[in-house]
């Protein structure tokens, strides 16, 4: 059977989509105001040509039946609150934790609609913004490393000689080493390689601040491994804090300001130790479906069935 004639057979005839009861609004947003539960969590993703949308979901399904709550075309606050408001107040008021990222639509959007619960920021967006800012003192290291050896390209053009880079005992070049740390710089030192102990060892040498930087990034993924309630993290992170002030690094200083700002919804974190990754991971799934009718169209559903020509 070819593959569009079978997605338009189950479409019409077989899923009884189009007697659905939210057809006309579908394109917009869809509310399963039955599968609230008492821990959701709120995040955004990118599905069709870059268009964001608001997924709620229930954590408690575990990305199976009954995840979904709504699924809501863009971001914006008034737009998302109007269609979550139409849940009954029963519901909302159901909800008891709502996960979420530190951007501050989402925090409103959870403030107006679920206000009895309690918000807590996922952990892995406050360790990403300490990763960013080693990465963003990497990536000014490199543009730097570029810079040199393009003069020192043109030096040695207009000797007319022959232009070598040097290279580290590992075999990489400067600009080499820069580019090639960037993914141990994510993962802890137990974990390196040998390759990459020897890069990093390299890589701390040349640039002393990039060793301080990459450890207070780990520092803060310490803290919540290590802390168990929210006293000790709120005595951690102001020991944290004191580091990022002596370190001077301006990028460390606006995440330790952005913590600060967010830190009653960061600490709650330590309560039940949730996080977003529930929603992460469904919105995985729901970028893999259009990828999934893709291989729809070009694989056959039975042996001896045709398969149909790529155009």
């Amino acid at each position: 059977m070819d593959g569009n004639l079978y997605e338009r057979q189950y479409r019409d005839h077989l899923s009884g989509y189009r007697l659905w009861d939210q057809l006309s609004h579908a394109t917009d947003w869809i509310l399963y105001e039955k599968n609230t539960g008492s821990y959701v969590g709120i995040d955004e993703v990118a599905l069709s040509r870059g268009e964001l949308y608001t997924i709620l979901i229930n954590k408690e399904a575990k990305g199976k039946k009954g995840s979904i709550i709504a699924i809501i075309k863009g971001t914006d606050v008034k737009t998302v609150c109007n269609v979550l408001l139409k849940m009954s107040r029963r519901r909302r008021f159901q909800v008891r934790e709502i996960s979420l990222d530190m951007a501050p639509n989402m925090e409103l959007i959870a403030k107006t609609c679920f206000p009895t619960a309690k918000r807590v920021i996922d952990r892995f967006h406050v360790q990403q913004l300490a990763f960013d800012a080693v990465q963003q003192m990497r990536i000014k290291a490199r543009w730097q490393a570029l810079d040199r050896q393009a003069v020192d390209m043109a030096v040695a053009k207009a000797k007319g000689e022959r232009y070598i880079a040097p290279t580290f005992e590992n075999g990489d070049s400067l600009k080499q080493l820069l580019a090639r740390s960037r993914y141990l710089l994510f993962k802890k030192e137990s974990l390196w390689t040998q390759t990459q102990k020897q890069r990093a060892e390299i890589l701390f040498r040349e640039y002393p601040d990039i060793k301080k930087a990459y450890c207070l990034a780990m520092q803060l993924g310490l803290i919540y491994h290590q802390a168990k309630t929210k006293d000790v993290a709120l005595t951690r992170l102001a020991r944290w804090y004191d580091q990022v002030d002596k370190s001077g690094f301006l990028s460390f200083g606006t995440i330790a300001r952005t913590i600060q700002t967010h830190y009653l919804n960061i600490i709650n974190f330590f309560d039940r130790r949730s996080t977003n990754a529930a929603s992460e991971s469904f919105n995985a799934k729901t970028k893999a479906i259009p990828q999934l009718f893709t291989l729809i169209h070009f694989l056959p559903f039975s042996q001896g069935c045709p398969k149909k020509k790529n155009p």
